[in-house]
């Protein structure tokens, strides 16, 4: 017995508009869209544009205006830690930062997000970071 899939359709035409199988368009103009990736807008932390999360999910600062360049740079920023989690070259928690086979222990001092880096603490979502000069690269 066999088993149908369904039947083929590669691209064809509407009314004169060119449609695929595959559609990869926004929601809305107000929605950032990246296929397989859930994009979450919310209040972040002062001066945190966005956020990449172990769980594969991004969050994009409501200061950031839908559909302008800053959002794509942000996204692309981000995407990049996404994908580096993914390929297991990043990984974080509560205790340290995992990047490139090197940890980098994390505590909380005097209310902020402290990450151990070249002998010194310094405030998590520095741009001195291996992972954030990595992510910056990207959108160069």
């Amino acid at each position: 017995m066999g088993f149908k899939l369904g039947s083929e359709r590669g691209n064809h035409a509407i009314n004169g508009e060119l449609k695929t199988k595959l559609n990869f368009v926004r929601k809305s103009q107000d929605s950032a869209s990246v296929p397989g990736v859930p994009i979450i807008r919310k209040k972040l932390e002062e001066g945190i544009m966005g956020e990449a999360n172990m769980d594969g999910s991004i969050y994009i600062s409501k200061d950031v205006t839908p559909g302008s360049a800053q959002e794509r740079e942000v996204l692309n920023h981000e995407m990049r830690h996404a994908t580096d989690m993914k390929v297991g070259k990043l990984k974080y928690s509560d205790d340290d930062i995992k990047y490139d086979g090197i940890t980098f222990p994390r505590k909380t001092i005097n209310g902020r997000d402290m990450i151990h880096y070249n002998g010194k603490w310094v405030e998590a979502g520095s741009k001195k970071f291996p992972w954030e000069l990595d992510a910056n690269n990207g959108n160069k």
